[in-house]
């Protein structure tokens, strides 16, 4: 993820871009779909694992531990499909 958010930072100092059509091709490159997926899932994944820890550390009834997990599971997921909708679907 540090390497993804470096990359941009740097393409962004070096090279920005000075109009959205620019910014839309550059996002919308398969590289960058690709790269910008891997980032996402790696984020979602980071983000269910500390989530996941919480959880299981600090409630203590089961069904309660439950219904949130599985509620922060679909959120998760619906993030999830959300960005890979964003970054497929092309638009114009």
């Amino acid at each position: 993820m540090l390497s993804f958010i470096v990359f941009f930072l740097f393409h962004f100092v070096v090279d920005p871009p000075h109009y959205y059509p620019a910014w839309h091709d550059f996002m919308m490159s398969s590289a960058m779909s690709i790269g910008t997926g891997v980032f996402f899932a790696a984020l979602l994944a980071h983000a269910w694992v500390g989530l996941r820890d919480v959880i299981m550390d600090y409630v203590h009834a089961i069904a309660f531990r439950t219904g949130l997990l599985v509620l922060v599971g679909f959120s998760l997921t619906a993030i999830g499909v959300w960005v890979v909708r964003i970054l497929w679907v092309r638009h114009g």
